[in-house]
């Protein structure tokens, strides 16, 4: 890629991330907000995480897989946000090639990640709800080793596809890119060379690590609403639907924007949404999760008040 976006061979390529806006004046308030954000989301996760090693009723695959998510959170929200506070403070929004493909392999690393392992909570939470007699037997500590691992092993190994990808294309003319990171679909926007292998190998992908564990994550919510409706005790079924929602709320807000970016189609007007719907599963998310899980979980709240 360096070598491709030379200026007169001599230069290396640069891009210029311009989706924060041209307005100077405001980027001290972009700066403190950010900061704030990006402190709420470490501390809040790291509590998270805290708990659930430290409080010994905690300790069941369903904190298991929270303390994992809040783990992904922090190494996720600190790929996207202390670059974009440097922006910020300093003014200069150039990116170098080679940060610009580390940013992009950590970011797709711990999306698809966390797309795998949102799949994996909603397993445990279908095993807990409509195997219920069955789920210490299904659901063991081994088996929730290996739904981790298997996830993280995943999202590094599509990241590394899809980074290796990079390379090969050649930047010749406008390297300006609308948006506030380094994302797979806006660099490809920017290549003068052919992109129709990328982006074939960028739709399978996409399928497997998006589209693939949503379906599985619907089809798992769908069994368990189905067997909640079943319940004929009204307390019953609240407390049966209070154990995933928390789940469900991220599980929405995190597939509502991803599809919103990367299916609908690539119009004009939906190119500026797309910043915004962007911020949604790289910054919104990993600062709700520690907010729902600690206000809508009972035990969460009791092991926090201790």
């Amino acid at each position: 890629v360096e070598k491709e976006g030379q200026d007169n061979g001599t230069s290396p390529l640069r891009f210029f991330l311009v989706g924060t806006g041209n307005i100077p004046a405001h980027w001290a308030v972009l700066f403190l907000l950010s900061l704030i954000i990006y402190l709420v989301t470490v501390v809040g996760n790291i509590l998270i995480v805290v708990l659930v090693v430290a409080t010994q009723h905690l300790r069941s695959p369903m904190y298991f897989f929270l303390g994992n998510l809040s783990s992904l959170e922090i190494f996720y929200s600190s790929t996207i946000l202390p670059r974009l506070m440097a922006n910020f403070l300093t003014g200069d929004r150039t990116i170098s090639a080679h940060d610009c493909v580390a940013q992009f392999y950590f970011f797709a690393a711990f999306a698809t990640t966390e797309c795998y392992l949102l799949a994996a909570m909603s397993y445990d939470r279908y095993l807990a709800i409509c195997q219920c007699l069955l789920y210490a037997s299904l659901m063991t500590w081994k088996v929730c080793l290996q739904l981790v691992a298997g996830s993280w092993l995943l999202g590094l190994l599509i990241s590394t596809v899809l980074t290796s990808l990079l390379p090969q294309l050649q930047f010749c003319g406008c390297r300006t890119i609308n948006h506030y990171f380094c994302d797979f679909t806006p660099l490809l926007e920017l290549a003068c060379s052919d992109t129709s292998m990328a982006t074939l190998v960028a739709f399978i992908f996409g399928f497997l690590d998006v589209v693939f564990p949503f379906l599985f994550t619907l089809a798992s919510y769908m069994c368990i609403i189905a067997a909640i409706l079943r319940i004929p005790s009204n307390i019953s079924r609240q407390k049966a639907f209070s154990t995933c929602s928390s789940h469900l709320t991220i599980v929405t807000i995190f597939y509502g924007s991803l599809f919103a970016v990367y299916v609908l189609p690539r119009t004009a007007p939906l190119r500026q949404l797309s910043k915004v719907f962007s911020s949604f599963y790289t910054i919104l998310t990993p600062l709700v999760n520690p907010l729902i899980y600690s206000l809508r979980n009972k035990e969460i709240r009791e092991a926090l008040r201790k």
